[in-house]
C-alpha cells in the first residue's frame, strides 16, 4: 500500500510541476469581468457589448475561435496575437428581437495558460409596450 501511495503522489506532483510549467510559459488572461449582465433591456436595442481582458502571461495570447452557445450570441476575436501586458477585447452582440431573460456562454479556444475560457452574458429582454398600454398610462396620471 506503501508503495502505491508514494507512485500516486509523484504522479500529482509532476503533474501539477508540468501545470505549473505550462502557465509560466504562457499567455494569462485576466479579464475585467466573465460575465457581462445587460440587465433589463429594450427588445430590438443596442445588444453589443465587450469582454476586456488583459494578457498578464510571459507570452503573447493567439485566440484560435470564439463561438457563442447559440446563434444569438455571436462573439468576435482580435485578428492579432495580444502580447504580455497588452490590453484586448472580445466583442459580443446578443440578438435582442427576442423577448425574455436569457443566459448564454461564449467559449474562446487559444493557446493562452487556459486554453479553453468560458465566459458569459445574461439579462432580460422586455417587451414592447403597446400604444393602448401607453394611452392608459398617461391618462392616469
Amino acid at each position: 500500500m506503501n508503495k502505491v501511495f508514494l507512485v500516486l503522489m509523484l504522479f500529482i506532483t509532476a503533474n501539477t510541476f508540468s501545470q505549473e510549467k505550462k502557465t509560466a510559459n504562457a499567455g494569462v488572461f485576466q479579464f475585467e469581468s466573465e460575465t457581462i449582465d445587460y440587465g433589463k433591456i429594450k427588445k430590438n436595442s443596442d445588444g453589443n457589448r465587450s469582454f476586456i481582458f488583459k494578457n498578464v502571461g510571459t507570452k503573447p495570447i493567439t485566440i484560435n475561435k470564439v463561438k457563442g452557445s447559440c446563434g444569438c450570441t455571436v462573439a468576435t476575436k482580435p485578428n492579432k496575437p495580444v502580447m504580455p501586458g497588452e490590453t484586448a477585447e472580445i466583442g459580443v452582440t446578443y440578438a435582442t428581437n427576442r423577448v425574455g431573460g436569457f443566459s448564454k456562454t461564449i467559449t474562446i479556444t487559444s493557446d493562452a495558460s487556459e486554453a479553453r475560457k468560458v465566459l458569459r452574458v445574461k439579462g432580460i429582454v422586455l417587451k414592447e409596450e403597446s400604444n393602448v398600454t401607453k394611452s392608459v398610462v398617461s391618462v392616469t396620471e
